[in-house]
């Protein structure tokens, strides 16, 4: 969760909890003090919608209060104008601000708005990264790549030029898209329904996952299959395999892990380097 000392959590999750299931009305002040805080906590990077796990192999915890904050900050929100430059903007949640002093780099016109959390080094092009969710450190964003709410995207990542990371707000309960530290995400990547990338794993571009797509491993003498999970390290290319049908045989969207990367591979390298050993990069 990270430094709930500073803040009080047990009580901003009754309170909102309260609230979202109706036995406190939008207009309570204390309720609106418990959503305000934890929206500018997680804006602060204080708390966060999912946490890591606390040893290797294990499962990320979503904390759905923080889902049901966001939720309800919308619905007590009023649209109005912003501006930003010369741009004009009509919305409920306006952008981050002090990038400079979060030692963040914002390209425009991309935008991270208010209830994301950037850490330090972070360079976003001209995408956008959505309320709740989290980027660490050193990351980059590229150009018209989309971090979804309440994504929660790890240290050195790369999300390539038209990554979409879709958002997970409802159910509330429901795992958020995680991309773990070190990962690489080629162009045009679509990862939606609360998939989880491994540390350090390779995606080829185009390669589109969601809660039931297939992943599977054709390293071994057997193929061994996945389901919105990518293990770590893995090297991963769009496929399609043959499904019967009543009007014949087709071909359905896959992914196949056909190797792993090397923990000398230098990051930026890694994507082309790991492709043309398996005979697939230019």
């Amino acid at each position: 969760m990270s430094a709930t000392g500073t803040y009080p959590i047990e009580r901003w999750q009754r309170t909102i909890e309260e609230g979202f299931v109706g036995a406190r009305a939008l207009d309570d002040a204390s309720l609106r003090g418990a959503v305000e805080g934890a929206i500018a906590a997680l804006d602060a990077g204080d708390v966060r919608v999912a946490s890591p796990p606390a040893r290797a192999g294990g499962e990320w915890t979503t904390h759905a209060w923080l889902k049901q904050a966001i939720l309800l900050y919308f619905r007590m929100r009023v649209s109005g104008p912003l501006e930003a430059g010369d741009l004009s903007f009509f919305d409920k949640i306006p952008p981050k601000r002090d990038l400079e002093a979060a030692g963040v780099r914002v390209v425009p016109p991309g935008v991270a708005r208010y209830g994301s959390f950037l850490e330090k080094n972070v360079i976003l092009m001209p995408g956008f990264v959505n309320i709740g969710a989290r980027v660490g450190e050193g990351t980059m964003v590229d150009t018209w790549a989309t971090v979804g709410s309440c994504a929660q995207v790890g240290k050195r990542v790369h999300l390539s030029g038209g990554v979409g990371i879709g958002g997970v707000l409802e159910p509330v309960n429901a795992r958020p898209v995680i991309v773990e530290d070190g990962a690489f995400v080629g162009s045009r990547c679509i990862l939606t329904e609360g998939v989880r990338i491994g540390e350090g794993a390779v995606l080829a571009p185009n390669v589109s996952l969601t809660a039931s797509v297939p992943i599977i491993d054709v390293t071994g003498r057997e193929p061994v299959e996945h389901r919105g999970y990518v293990p770590p390290r893995s090297v991963v290319v769009p496929g399609t395999r043959p499904k019967e049908f009543p009007a014949g045989t087709f071909q359905l969207a896959c992914a196949l892990i056909i190797g792993r990367r090397d923990e000398s591979t230098d990051l930026k390298v890694g994507l082309n380097d790991a492709l043309r050993e398996y005979g697939i990069g230019s």
